[in-house]
Order: C-alpha cells, then structure tokens, then sequence
C-alpha cells in the first residue's frame, strides 16, 4: 500500500510538499470540475435522448432536473459527511458513485433508467463536490498560495459548467448521445487512482452525527416542489396535480426546518444561518443560480431548434461564454482586493443582468455576433465575477469543523437555485408559447424567460447591497467584511468557497 503524506508542508523536503500539494490541488480541481461538467453537458444531447429513448417533453427537463436536485439535497449531507468520516474517504466514496452512475446511463435503454441514473450521479456529486475544496483548504498553507488554488479550483469548477455545451456536443456529433456520460468513466477511474495515492485522510469526527432524515426530507422537499412547477406547464398553476406537489414539497421543507431545530447534531444548523454574511450570500447565491442556471439550457435550445445549429455547432457557439466565465472566475480574486466582495458580487450581477436584458431581444432571423455570442459573453463576465465573492463571504464566518458542511450550503443555494430557477423559468416560456409550434412563439417563450431571469437579478443587486456586509462590517471570524480583512487585501480567515456551478 502505498504510505500516506502528512499535509503539513512543513513536514516534508519543499520540492516534494510542493509536488504533493499540487498534486491535490489537480485531483480536488478534476473532480469539481466533472461533477460541474455533468450540470450542463447533457443539454446540447437531449434532443438524440429524446429521439432515441421516447421521452416527453417534462421527462426531458427532468434528464437535467434529476441531476440538479440530488446534487442539491443531498451536498448538505456530503458535506457533514467529510467532515465527520473524512475528506479523503468521502472523495473516494463520491467519484466511485458518480463513476458507477455514469456507466449505467450511458448504457441505459428507456428513460427511467436514464433518470435513475442522472439521480445517481447527483448523489454522487454531493458527497464529491464538498470533500474536494475541503481537500484543497487543507493541502494548501493558508496566504496567496491558498488564494491562487482557490481561484484555479473556482474557475475550473467555472469552466466544467461552461464547456459542457461544446465537450456535449463534440461527443454528440462524433459519437452518441450516450459518450457525454460514458467519457465519465476512464477519467473518474483515473482520479480514483491519484486520489487513493495522493490524498492524506482528514481526522474524522464522532460517527454518529449524521442526519439522514434531514437529507431525505430536503431533497423530497425538493424534488416535489420541482416536479409541481413543471406540472403548470400542462395543467395550469390551479389544478389539483399542481397544488397538491407544490403545497407538499413546501411541507416537507417546513418539516426540514422544524426537524433541523430540534435535531441533537443537524444536517444543517440553524445558528448557521444566523451569520449575516452566510445567509445573505447564500440567498443572493440562490437567486443568482436561479437565473443563470437556465441560460445554457435555453441558449443550447435556442440555437438547435431555432438557428438550425448542430449540436457540435451549438457548443462552439457559446464557446466565447465559456472562456468568459473562466476568465472572470480566474481574475475575480485580483479585482476583489482592491473592490471588496461586496461592491465586486453586485456589479458582477448587474453586468450578469445587462447581458440577460440584451439576450432578451433574441430573434428567429438573429445574427450569431449580437444573438449569441456578445449577450453570452456579457452575462458569463458577470456571473463569474460575482460568484467568488459571493463563495468566499458566505464561508468567512465558517469554523474549522463546519467547512464541509457551509461548503456543502454554498453549492446547495446555487444549484437549488438552478433546478427551481429553470422549472420556473420553463414554465414561463411555455406560458409565453402557448402550445404554439411556431419558431416566432417558441423565441418569444425563450426571450420572456431571458427578461424574467433579468429582473430577478436587478432585485437580486438590490437585495444584496441592503443585507451583504461591506468593508467595514464585522463578521465572524475576520472574514471579508472585516477591517482587518479588507486592509491585508483578502478575507482575514481563508475562503473556502464553493462553486459548479453550472453558470458559474
């Protein structure tokens, strides 16, 4: 067996510490970075998923939505779990489920299957996604060099979302629907392998803390009231098999909430929530997900089912969006010394809100410059400028035994966010459509879902420059909204921001 390495870089010759270190930083990125890829990858697919396994229109929403919301109601969970059963052990669990998950729905052969398997690799996901950035927080020293791995773990986490469109449609045009889960699996194998040599195991803590019935609650929570918001496509928001989902997916998240108060150790402790910086950012993550999320969907629809891309095509074409949204999450961590987080998140989601305004104007007859491309770009800039401050003010306030679990709350907002923020807006292009076939109304649909995602923002910067703290606020821990913080630059207690998302 091959012996473990101390994460103490003090503790090791420098050249192999920072051969090691990166080595981490490589496999917690890899891992993000597909747990990302699979949010948005499968959308330039669902057209040949829908042709080749006879699925609805609803079952083809929920190719993506059955993804999202494991991911989201179950990261609560993973991330208590790293904290508790250890980082690495957790890392390994997630990316051999997501791996196995993968598999079987790339040979999957009628739609359930298919649905069961995205589940699959949601889950997955959540118990992945919140042991890599604890693995990174803890491999490298806290100061620039921890900054520096930070921004690479943001904007690959920034770029798997981003690229899943080109990556999706490259696999689509060459080979089959079925590769863009099946590439999964040679690479997760792979980063089992680096992980199990690399990766030091984290201290675990007392076994016993784990809150299954709060995980299960919020992900049915969840998933139902998801699956009602879908429902008012086809029966209108008055019908009994609107509200009865709708009201009980509500219920659920109340009964959540009440088990959470009262729970001895909590899948999510409600003394969290009571830090300002964590909750505003992690309500303004939400709303900013819930907008964001939706646009690689529609921009991939758009382009396929209205210009007449191909889904090789329709990748390529929001390749620029793809880039932007890397850069931006690359370069945010500069700009946020000098700026401050506040003030760097607002003007991110207004520029995130422009460029919605301008994609707005979409067209049946529109040109790829100012129909695709230049919108694109406007509204990837913003969101990933605006998601590191957002991560790292919602983390600042994070003890060391909960840096899992505020993780797990970050990527539950954004990606909650997401899967809600895309029924609805579904819902509201479909309202616009009317059943119409018509390439004219089907746009219209797609540009009132672009407009509403667009006001949604504006009162998001609105609501964000009331509640975040700014330079001079004091939060727990010296986090960014503190004096100290902001005088050195960076947060005074190392971010630990967590993202995928899917926009950003």
């Amino acid at each position: 067996m091959t012996p473990m390495v101390d994460a103490s870089p003090h503790e090791q010759p420098p050249a192999r510490s920072r051969t090691r270190t990166w080595a981490v930083v490589a496999a917690a990125c890899t891992g993000q970075f597909l747990v990302v890829l699979d949010v948005s990858v499968v959308n330039v697919a669902l057209p040949s998923m829908r042709t080749d396994l006879g699925l609805s229109a609803p079952g083809l929403q929920w190719v993506v939505n059955a993804y999202s919301i494991a991911f989201a109601g179950f990261m609560l969970l993973g991330g208590r779990a790293a904290d508790i059963y250890g980082r690495k052990r957790m890392f390994l669990t997630g990316i051999g489920l997501f791996t196995v998950a993968s598999l079987a729905g790339g040979f999957a052969q009628e739609g359930w299957q298919l649905l069961a398997a995205r589940a699959g690799q949601g889950l997955g996901a959540a118990v992945l996604s919140p042991a890599t950035l604890t693995i990174l927080t803890a491999a490298v020293p806290e100061g620039p060099a921890r900054t520096r791995a930070i921004g690479t773990w943001m904007a690959v986490g920034a770029g798997g979302g981003a690229a899943g469109g080109l990556i999706g449609g490259v696999l689509t045009d060459t080979l089959s629907w079925r590769w863009v889960l099946l590439i999964n699996v040679p690479i997760g194998a792979l980063v089992i392998v680096g992980a199990a040599v690399w990766l030091a195991e984290g201290a675990a803590g007392d076994r016993r803390r784990m809150d299954l019935l709060g995980a299960v609650l919020v992900t049915a929570g969840l998933a139902t009231t998801a699956y009602g918001i879908v429902q008012t496509e086809a029966e209108g928001w008055t019908a009994a098999a609107t509200l009865v989902p709708l009201l009980g997916g509500l219920a659920l998240l109340g009964l959540f909430v009440l088990v959470e108060a009262r729970a001895a150790a909590p899948l999510m402790p409600l003394r969290v929530l009571g830090v300002r910086a964590v909750s505003a950012a992690n309500v303004s993550m939400l709303l900013l997900g819930s907008a964001t999320f939706g646009m690689w969907y529609f921009m991939t629809v758009y382009a396929q089912n209205i210009l007449g891309y191909t889904p090789l095509q329709a990748g390529l074409a929001l390749l620029p969006a793809s880039v932007a949204v890397f850069a931006a999450s690359k370069a945010a961590p500069r700009i946020m010394t000098r700026s401050g987080a506040k003030a760097l998140a607002v003007t991110g989601v207004l520029v995130t809100a422009a460029g919605f305004g301008w994609q707005s104007t979409m067209g049946v007859d529109g040109s790829y410059l100012t129909s695709v491309c230049l919108p694109g770009l406007l509204m990837m800039t913003g969101a990933g400028l605006a998601s590191t401050p957002l991560a790292t003010l919602a983390t600042s306030g994070a003890a060391p035994g909960d840096a899992g679990l505020v993780s797990g709350l970050v990527n539950t907002s954004r990606t909650m966010g997401g899967a809600l923020g895309l029924a609805v807006l579904s819902t509201v292009a479909a309202a616009r459509t009317a059943g119409s076939g018509g390439a004219a109304e089907i746009t219209a649909g797609y540009a009132l879902a672009f407009r509403t995602s667009a006001l949604v923002l504006v009162a998001g910067a609105v609501m964000m420059l009331l509640w975040l703290p700014g330079r001079g606020s004091t939060g727990p821990g010296g986090g960014p909204g503190t004096r100290a913080g902001n005088r050195a630059g960076r947060p005074g207690k190392a971010p630990a921001p967590a993202l995928h998302s899917p926009e950003a």
